[in-house]
């Protein structure tokens, strides 16, 4: 599966089998965490086997099930690296795609104090992401007349709608698309107005958009 047909066939998933990820697949994503974390200065853990933090009422309030695998995404207490967390927490969430794995970005349905994760000085846990083999490959979300999330119109650059159809197919809170993209000559800008989370939306919706245009043209830049 390469990275369009991964955007493509991602859906949220919450309830997942007792399959067990092989030892293989989970030294591919512990490589794959090294380099983001590398590259961020964020501190992304992947836990293994760890029911704890899925357990009880909160998650069966949120309707998950089966949860015993999940990235913590760890980063210092600085709201400017928000926009890290997404950006390439969607990485592996696509990365898990190509796999063959499920995923689910979660903010609040988990037990922080119960989940195993690390965190050192000045660092907290932002969110986790559930990993696993899907009782169902989930299901799309529903999306916005395109012309509410970009500047479009006839003229508009192949590169650039195909930025925006990718990021039309990006999770972000709740589901509610409130995210907006521009476009000047060959600079883009998009804002997000999701709340609490809009700084991470941000970070997932610009993944997806450069990884669509990027594949037909790379001489454009976000600003």
């Amino acid at each position: 599966m390469n990275i369009s047909e991964a955007i493509n066939n991602r859906h949220s998933v919450r309830k997942y089998t007792n399959q067990i990820i092989p030892n293989n697949i989970i030294e591919e994503l512990k490589s794959e965490v090294e380099v983001c974390n590398h590259k961020s200065n964020l501190n992304i853990q992947l836990i293994t086997n760890e029911p704890e933090a899925f357990s009880g009422f909160t998650a069966h309030y949120g309707m998950f099930k089966n949860v015993t695998n999940y990235f913590a995404m760890v980063s210092k207490s600085d709201v400017n690296l928000d926009e890290k967390i997404g950006y390439y927490g969607e990485h592996l969430v696509l990365k898990a795609q190509q796999l063959g794995l499920n995923t689910c970005w979660v903010a609040a349905t988990y037990k922080k104090k119960k989940s195993s994760y690390t965190a050192g000085d000045g660092e907290k846990l932002v969110c986790v992401i559930t990993l696993g083999y899907g009782q169902t490959q989930g299901k799309p979300h529903k999306n916005k007349p395109i012309e509410k999330v970009c500047d479009y119109n006839e003229n508009i650059p192949d590169w650039f709608l195909a930025g925006v159809n990718s990021a039309m197919l990006a999770p972000t809170a709740m589901n509610r698309q409130k995210f907006f993209f521009s476009l000047n000559d060959l600079e883009v800008s998009v804002k997000s107005f999701g709340g609490a989370y809009s700084k991470i939306d941000l970070g997932i919706l610009k993944y997806h958009f450069e990884t669509a245009a990027n594949s037909i043209n790379k001489n454009w830049k976000f600003i």
